[in-house]
């Protein structure tokens, strides 16, 4: 009888044991699989070029979602298409690039420091030496003015290339190096059109590509 007491007693112990290693096994599963929980990113399915604009349109079109170690997920990491709406390509951005906020403007901080942001347009050969034909859409300009005794003078800077289009007034994507840029778009303050119209028939202005 104390036999078997003692082999119950046994077998109860060892039942609690192997229940414990289990248990403690169980719970270094679950942190080991936790620490490489999968999470969702999107990623550039194809080239992104500078200055496109992503919309409703079109973000399906240049996006991929990709699963990642959480870990590996920085914190500004897109991981919702929605977040991309709206938004423009700071630069051009490569097939199978992870996407962050941070590669891209939202066009309100574009004009951020206008009262009344509108889009101002002008040709080419307006301007004594624009950099027409190699400006695209996300590039930065800054306009001077001249003055009748050849003093130029700084006006607007970094002022934001919104859309440009060729000579049958087709636009010009941020991908295409060929064409050139005959019409230019630009984000002026409404307050500064008068001048910059007026400028522009007196022949005044000069435009510089800010380079990267």
């Amino acid at each position: 009888m104390k036999k078997d007491k003692l082999w119950i007693g046994s077998m109860v112990a060892s039942l609690v044991a192997a229940l414990s290693i289990f248990a403690v096994m169980l719970q270094t599963e679950k942190k080991v699989l936790s620490e490489y929980e999968r999470g969702e990113i999107y990623t550039a399915v194809k080239e992104i070029p500078k200055g496109t604009m992503l919309d409703e349109s079109n973000v399906m079109f240049y996006l991929e979602k990709k699963e990642l170690d959480k870990g590996l997920i920085p914190s500004a990491a897109v991981k919702d298409p929605e977040q991309l709406k709206g938004l423009i390509a700071v630069r051009k951005i490569d097939e199978g690039t992870f996407l962050t906020e941070g590669m891209f403007d939202r066009r309100d901080e574009i004009a951020a420091n206008m009262q009344q942001p509108v889009i101002a347009g002008f040709k080419a050969d307006d301007l004594y030496q624009v950099a027409g034909g190699v400006l695209r859409p996300g590039d930065r300009i800054h306009i001077y003015t001249v003055s009748e005794s050849g003093t130029a003078n700084l006006i607007w800077r970094e002022i934001f290339v919104q859309q440009v289009f060729d000579g049958a007034g087709s636009p010009i994507g941020g991908e295409d190096a060929i064409s050139s840029a005959q019409r230019i778009n630009v984000y002026l303050d409404a307050a500064d059109v008068e001048y910059f119209y007026t400028e522009l028939a007196r022949g005044a202005l000069r435009v510089v590509k800010v380079c990267e």
